[in-house]
This record gives C-alpha cells, sequence and structure tokens, in this order.
C-alpha cells in the first residue's frame, strides 16, 4: 500500500497484493495493516501525556516503579533514557542478531495480553552500558515503558492509549488489536512474498508498547495532521520529541523520543518491520507532505521505499 499527499495536489493512494492469500482478497486503500514498531511512536506520545498531568516525569526512574521486578535493570535508568533508547538495558529482541522471520516471542503467543505479561519475557537480561551512554535501539525498553505507564496510571496501557492518543487524534480505525479478533478489512501478515505461510505463531495476541499497533494509511495521514496541530499534545511538547536526542549515523538518522529524524534535515519518521509487516511513513513539516508505505509481508514495503529514498532526503 502506498500513499503520497501533497497539499493543494491530488492524493496518490493504491493499494497492491492480497490482504488473504487463501480467498485471494486483495488489499484496497481502507484495508487495515500492522504497523510494528510504529507504535513506539504511539508509546512515545502516551508518555509524555501522562508527564504532562503530573503522573510520570522524564527523569522519573524505573526502579520507582518496579520495585522488586526486573532486577537487572539499572537504579538510574529513566523514563527519558528509555524514550531516547539510550537506557543500556539489556534486549529481549536484538534486532543485531536476529532476523526477524526467525524470532519467535519465548511464551506461546497467547500468554500476552496486558503489559505485566511481558515482565518475565524481559527479566533477566543484563545491562549492556551506562544509562545515558549512546543510542542503541531497544525493543525491551519501550515495553518497560509499558509496565510503567499502567503502574504510574493505575490503568491498562489500551485503555489509555485510545483515551490520550488514538481518540484526541480522531483515528477510526487505529487498534491495539488482538490476534484471535482481527477486525473487518484487517490484512493477515506473510513471512514470504509468496506462499501462505504467516505470521501468527511471531506475534504476541495482543501487542504492547514496542509493538502491535494496526492502522490504515488514511489513519496515518489523519495522525500526522492530528501531531503537527497539536490536537493530541501541545506543540512545544511534539517539538521537544522531534528534536534530536541522538545522532545515529549508522542508520543514516537521528532520533527524538520516539520519532526517527533525517540527518539533516526536517523530515520525522515512523518506521516499524517485523515477521509479516513492513511500514514506513514520513511527514515532511516544511511542505506538509505524507509518504506511506506499508505491507503485510516482511519485506514487502522496502523496496518501495528504497525507490523513493531520495524523497525524504528532500532531492525529489
Amino acid at each position: 500500500m502506498v500513499s503520497l499527499q501533497r497539499p493543494g495536489e491530488p492524493l496518490f493512494e493504491r493499494a497492491y497484493g492480497l490482504a488473504d492469500r487463501r480467498w485471494g482478497i486483495p488489499n484496497t486503500p481502507d484495508t487495515i495493516f500492522a504497523a510494528a514498531s510504529g507504535a513506539k511512536t504511539f508509546t512515545a506520545l502516551l508518555v509524555m501525556s501522562l508527564v504532562l498531568d503530573g503522573a510520570l516525569a522524564l527523569d522519573t526512574t524505573a526502579r520507582s516503579l518496579l520495585g522488586a521486578d526486573l532486577p537487572e535493570v539499572a537504579d538510574d535508568v529513566t523514563v527519558e533514557h528509555l524514550l531516547a533508547h539510550r537506557s543500556g538495558i539489556g534486549d529481549y529482541f536484538d534486532e543485531e542478531e536476529l532476523e526477524n522471520t526467525e524470532f519467535m516471542m519465548p511464551l506461546p503467543p497467547r500468554s500476552y495480553v496486558n503489559a505485566s505479561d511481558y515482565l518475565t519475557t524481559i527479566d533477566g537480561f543484563p545491562t549492556v552500558f551506562p544509562a545515558g551512554e549512546r543510542f542503541a535501539y531497544n525493543n525491551g525498553g519501550y515495553v518497560l515503558l509499558a509496565i510503567l505507564i499502567e503502574r504510574a496510571a493505575g490503568a491498562s496501557y489500551h485503555d489509555l492509549m485510545q483515551d490520550r492518543v488514538i481518540g484526541p487524534a480522531g483515528l477510526v480505525d487505529t487498534t491495539f488489536q488482538r490476534a484471535d479478533e482481527p477486525l473487518p478489512r484487517t490484512a493477515t501478515g506473510y513471512l514470504e512474498a509468496e506462499g501462505l505461510r504467516n505470521n501468527a505463531l511471531h506475534m504476541p495476541l495482543r501487542g504492547v508498547g514496542d509493538g502491535g499497533l494496526f492502522t490504515t494509511t488514511a489513519d496515518v495521514r489523519t495522525f500526522w495532521s492530528a501531531l503537527l496541530a497539536g490536537r493530541i499534545l501541545p506543540t512545544e511538547t511534539v517539538a521537544e520529541m522531534t528534536r534530536a536526542h541522538s545522532d545515529v549515523p549508522e542508520e543514516n538518522a537521528r532520533y527524538g523520543l520516539g520519532f526517527w529524524l533525517h540527518p539533516s534535515a526536517d523530515p520525522i519518521r515512523m518506521i516499524g518491520s517485523d515477521a509479516g509487516i513492513s511500514f514506513y511513513s514520513v511527514w515532511r513539516p516544511g511542505t506538509e507532505e505524507i509518504l506511506t508505505v506499508i505491507s503485510n509481508w516482511t519485506d514487502g514495503g522496502w523496496t518501495i521505499v528504497r525507490h523513493l529514498g531520495g524523497w525524504d532526503q528532500q532531492t525529489g
């Protein structure tokens, strides 16, 4: 699925491939796709919402809410460290060592529904480097943020997400849906370009923190507009989240708080990749252009993203 919006120009939107290969059901502009780590942006927005309300602070330590849980997490790791991928904690899913299509959750998928269900899975990973020392992309850090969110607010991550981010943004098809209760129009995620092997055994029953978001290209466009207009969080908070907190030269990028940033210019990105999922969306504030590429197989979106790579490098 490819969607390009330019103000004052017709919207280009085209769907390719099949949402369900068994029955030959095609993808359409209103197909609901999984967005993998696109969920991290939503988690970061939820955290900052609680920061504004005083339930959390950027310098709140994880330990102050964890108590005796997750003893490997260093006592000085803060909410800001986790948001910026600078916590140094060990990660349950090391993307440098594991191929997405090979990784499976250590417990059966049905074991994962709420944030607290992930405690065992992210436990036992030693600290890799001191908090704040450097950037290292960390999936477990965003699962930990979901746990901290629930403990600070006294409510479920998914309910808070609906009330504080998805609802205010005006998103109508965006959810953290359960794998055993797929909504109508939801695409099945496939592991290969052809064949029927899907990602059912690779995904938790319900994602939390670092993944599990489902959305449409229309909702992604609405999301960017709502974000920049201050309908989710105040614009000054969004500016802080989209300010570079780390240079990430190995990815030709910078990173803010929940957002990937262009290495030298203004585009802001959400990126997600997992078994049966590829998701990329970029907003160029200067021109208000939005490009979204989303696919229901593991590598489905990346050829198009590479082909359009000059677009968010401000060369086309």
